[in-house]
């Protein structure tokens, strides 16, 4: 079960959780935009792309199969940003810039941190730069738990 929480200056939402499964094939699921598509789906949210240049400075991006307007009306999400660290198997960093923000040239950052345990491995990821994105910090405190739980069922399987 995926745990998250917003910290309290109202900037990041953390969700963690542990994965049945070596920390090098959840970075593979991470970074492999055929793994990626795959899991990263849901009813509401159809990966239609995504794409990575998965090393320092490489440019990445995600895109949506166009919905009934959801999230602040948008039918069409797209995110998009660079590769900020890149430490296979533990560390993965980058910018986020969404369409669904108010401020769609703000620059946030998700960040993937896995550390292996002894039956698998600990999934903690952190988006931060949230403070001024009220409405999305709330939509993502939602969004991240599924994504976690996908992720582990997408590597466990």
């Amino acid at each position: 079960m995926a745990t998250t929480l917003v910290t309290p200056d109202q900037d990041a939402i953390v969700s963690e959780i542990h994965v049945a499964a070596p920390a090098e094939r959840v970075f593979q699921a991470l970074t492999d935009p055929q793994q990626l598509m795959s899991w990263w789906n849901s009813e509401e949210c159809q990966t239609e792309y995504f794409e990575m240049d998965a090393r320092p400075g490489g440019r990445w991006r995600f895109g949506t199969r166009k919905t009934k307007p959801n999230f602040k009306g948008v039918n069409q999400s797209c995110c998009q940003g660079e590769v900020l660290e890149f430490d296979p198997p533990r560390l993965l960093a980058y910018t986020w810039i969404s369409n669904w923000h108010d401020d769609k040239n703000l620059k946030t950052v998700v960040r993937w941190e896995l550390t292996p345990t002894k039956d698998g491995t600990h999934v903690k990821v952190t988006h931060s730069g949230l403070a001024q994105e009220s409405a999305a910090r709330k939509d993502y405190s939602g969004g991240w738990p599924g994504v976690v739980q996908q992720l582990k069922k997408f590597v466990e399987k």
